[in-house]
């Protein structure tokens, strides 16, 4: 009796593995999710080749080109404007050599930073060289209504200024900052000054480290303004002498909220290079699979990620997005192939997407909703999938904008991979914000401690979490399953 129920014990357990592998005859397929495949693609799309996938570049031409020969090779019907491909223009900016910023001292000798370690350069930087002082401006705010110009009393022509990369944490009133670092260049380059270093408030939780970003908000480029962020340690070393540092700096502006601005009397090299472009082009490369329904299938889901990333700079550097958000890519192409591969028609029409431009503001996700490519009254829910496969849990965003559509997925971790933690959040987030502004139901997977290497050169392939890569990308498969086969109706979206 003894051996019957160890061995009955043993049974269970064994079956109940299998839940938790996944391998569900119910979900035909997933079996076929793998982290191996997975990695195969990001590797691919987080090389040296493909420096960075800056939307726009030739990297992110290839990157387009390879998913668009997969979404054909697999026998998705073309659903772009060109093909596969959704077209659109974008701004572009190439950062190329020289690119110089180094501390002058008073013999004139230079205590020269290295690029991607000490400072890295706006990605829509301006071009120009300057040997000059450096004026620190707190945050870099001029706003004379509530008698907080930091401007005031300050002559910044012909000098660098030094600033807050991130806005305060308080505010006068109801106002909000605005976030655009071009606002706040284009307010120093309208005093006079030639050149701009950010730099990462010290005294935040984590400070950011210099981090490859294309995210500089709208308005006019600056063409003949170079703007870089610089590491607190370098910008630390320009205040010396002044009897101040940054921590100290930010405490005094924050307690007091007034301006502490003054010429900190050191001389800056400050050199970049860049080749900007207002209308370059770029797209979305986007794939349908055919529902089988007579009348499901004029119905759709939308199972979308970012292809693009941050890019490189004076062929010295450049940002492999593994993380973020060749992951998401990564999941997308599998998925599709996942559902041809185990031969699922299902009732609903799924679109799988690739999108550009979400590193500089949600352009290629603004642009699809703008131009759909199926009817919005006829997309029964989006998917999105950015950054899966770092960190240690999945979390599944925007679940109080779309609380049916997370029951499922929130029941489908409980089942199987049992990695979901309960957080979520409302509004979409990421490149489901602007589906979510169009009443579309939407679900946003990602992990949670995800960022350790955000827009870094670390973000490489060996820093992912292959076993939570695999478990996220199988759960939203099984999701797009349920959705696609019926078993979801579209909700109002709260």
């Amino acid at each position: 009796m003894k051996i019957v129920k160890t061995f009955s014990l043993f049974a269970v357990l064994f079956l109940l593995s299998g839940f938790i592998q996944n391998d569900d005859p119910k979900y035909p397929g997933v079996e076929f999710i793998r982290a191996d495949n997975l990695m195969k693609t990001v590797g691919f799309l987080a090389s040296p080749e493909l420096k960075g996938r800056l939307a726009g570049s030739e990297g992110y031409y290839k990157a387009a080109e390879f998913i668009a020969d997969e979404f054909k090779s697999i026998g998705l019907k073309p659903a772009g404007n060109d093909g596969y491909y959704q077209t659109f223009t974008t701004e572009y900016n190439q950062i190329s050599a020289p690119c110089t910023f180094a501390l002058i001292n008073k013999d004139g000798l230079a205590n020269i930073y290295k690029l991607g370690e000490d400072y890295v350069c706006r990605g829509f930087t301006g071009s120009g060289k300057a040997e000059t002082e450096v004026v620190f401006t707190g945050y870099g705010f001029s706003d004379t209504e509530n008698n907080f110009d930091e401007y005031a009393g300050l002559d910044v022509k012909g000098k660098i200024v030094m600033m807050f990369k991130q806005t305060p944490d308080w505010k006068f009133g109801d106002k909000a900052w605005n976030q655009s670092l071009r606002y706040r260049g284009a307010l120093a380059l309208e005093r006079g000054a030639v050149g701009v270093i950010f730099v990462s408030k010290p005294n935040d939780r984590n400070p950011q480290k210099p981090i490859g970003s294309v995210m500089d908000g709208e308005g006019k480029h600056l063409g003949n303004l170079p703007m870089i962020h610089a590491g607190i340690s370098a910008a630390d070393e320009i205040l010396n002498g002044t009897g101040k540092n940054l921590k100290e700096l930010q405490t005094e502006i924050d307690n007091e909220r007034k301006p502490a601005s003054f010429n900190t009397n050191s001389k800056v090299l400050l050199e970049v290079t860049a080749n900007y472009t207002k209308d370059r082009k770029t797209m979305n490369v986007a794939g349908i699979l055919e529902g089988s329904d007579p009348v499901l299938k004029d119905e759709y889901v939308i199972i979308g990620a970012h292809l693009d990333h941050a890019g490189s700079q004076a062929d010295e550097i450049y940002f492999p997005g593994a993380n973020d958000n060749a992951s998401g890519s990564a999941s997308v192409l599998e998925i599709a192939r996942t559902f041809v591969k185990a031969g699922v028609r299902p009732k609903r029409s799924v679109l799988f997407i690739l999108l550009s431009n979400e590193e500089s503001g949600l352009q290629g996700a603004n642009y699809y909703c703008n131009n759909p490519l199926v009817p919005v009254e006829k997309t029964v829910a989006m998917l999105n999938n950015d950054c899966i496969a770092s960190g240690d849990s999945i979390q599944i965003g925007n679940g109080r904008s779309a609380p049916e559509l997370w029951k499922i997925t929130r029941s489908l971790d409980s089942l199987y991979t049992k990695s979901m933690i309960m957080r979520t959040w409302n509004g979409g987030g990421a490149d489901a914000t602007p589906f979510h502004q169009m009443k579309i139901p939407c679900l946003y997977f990602v992990t949670y401690f995800s960022y350790a290497h955000l827009h870094l050169q670390s973000d490489k392939p060996e820093t992912l979490n292959r076993n939570l890569f695999e478990r996220i990308c199988k759960l939203a498969y099984m999701t797009a399953y349920e959705i696609s086969n019926g078993n979801y109706s579209r909700e109002v979206v709260q």
